[in-house]
């Protein structure tokens, strides 16, 4: 018998991660940026693309064979909602904090 976790705790998990780490560093960009004299257009352009490529692992396994994986949907929900939220309240956040 195997013993999985449920697919609510593996989405929580993978989405509060994402949240904290894509959040954490949209901020830190944006202030690096900030400091640099360059827009912060380029860290939203940037946390998109991290945000694909930190996805993509989850999305090519259930593509190529999900009967294996019992939790990579919920693994990829997740990341996918965390990363989204982060990439919308970060910039909110870096605005209040001056760097934009």
């Amino acid at each position: 018998m195997h013993d999985y976790l449920p697919d609510y705790l593996i989405r929580e998990q993978m989405a509060v991660s994402a949240l904290v780490t894509f959040g954490v560093l949209r901020v830190l960009a944006a202030a690096l940026l900030w400091r640099r004299g360059w827009e912060a257009a380029w860290a939203d352009k940037a946390g998109i693309a991290a945000a694909l490529l930190y996805c993509a692992p989850q999305l090519v396994g259930l593509l190529s064979h999900s009967y294996f994986l019992p939790g990579a949907m919920a693994e990829l929900e997740g990341k996918m909602a965390g990363c989204a939220i982060a990439l919308f309240g970060a910039p909110i956040l870096s605005h209040r904090l001056g760097y934009e």
